[in-house]
C-alpha cells in the first residue's frame, strides 16, 4: 500500500470514493456534483488530500481544510474526511491516511489537526492508538441555516 498527496489530475481517483464517503453518511450519490465540489476545493486551493492505494487501485482517502486558531495565532487543520472502502479496512489504510497527515502538518508547520467524529464510529479505538486526544473540555456547537 502507498500514500500520496492528491493534485487535481487525481479527480478521478477521488470522486468515486469522496461519493461513497458521503453515501456511507446518508447523501445520495451524486458523482458530478462530487466531481464539481472536489475540482472547485482544488482550484481555489482549499484543501489537501491523501489517497491510498493497494496495486495501484485507490483504496482510501483524507482530506484537510485549512483554518486558524485565534488563540494560539497559528494555521491548523481539520481533518474533515477520512474514508477506506469497506473490503480495505483493518488492513492499516486509514492508519496511514492519518500519519501522513500529521507528516504533512509537521511539514508545514502547522499547530495541529481537529476531527470530529461520531460517538459511535469504531475509528475512535485507531484514533487514539495513534495519540489523538479526545477533547473533553469543550463542548461543539453548530447553527445551522435554515434556508
Amino acid at each position: 500500500m502507498t500514500v500520496k498527496k492528491a493534485t487535481q489530475s487525481d479527480l478521478e481517483h477521488i470522486v468515486p470514493l469522496f461519493d461513497a464517503y458521503r453515501v456511507f453518511y446518508g447523501q445520495s450519490s451524486d458523482l458530478e456534483a462530487a466531481r464539481s465540489f472536489l475540482k472547485e476545493r482544488f482550484i481555489n486551493k482549499d484543501n489537501v488530500v491523501f489517497l491510498a492505494f493497494e496495486d495501484e487501485r485507490p483504496i482510501g482517502f483524507t482530506q484537510l481544510y485549512k483554518t486558524f486558531s485565534s488563540v494560539s495565532m497559528q494555521p491548523l487543520y481539520i481533518l474533515n474526511d477520512l474514508f477506506v472502502l469497506p473490503k480495505h479496512r483493518k488492513n492499516g489504510a486509514g492508519e496511514a491516511l492519518l500519519e501522513q497527515a500529521k507528516v504533512h502538518c509537521q511539514e508545514v508547520g502547522f499547530k495541529g489537526l481537529a476531527l470530529e467524529t461520531a460517538a459511535d464510529n469504531p475509528a475512535q479505538k485507531l484514533y487514539e492508538r495513534l495519540d489523538w486526544q479526545k477533547d473533553t473540555a469543550f463542548f461543539h456547537y453548530f447553527w445551522k441555516n435554515p434556508k
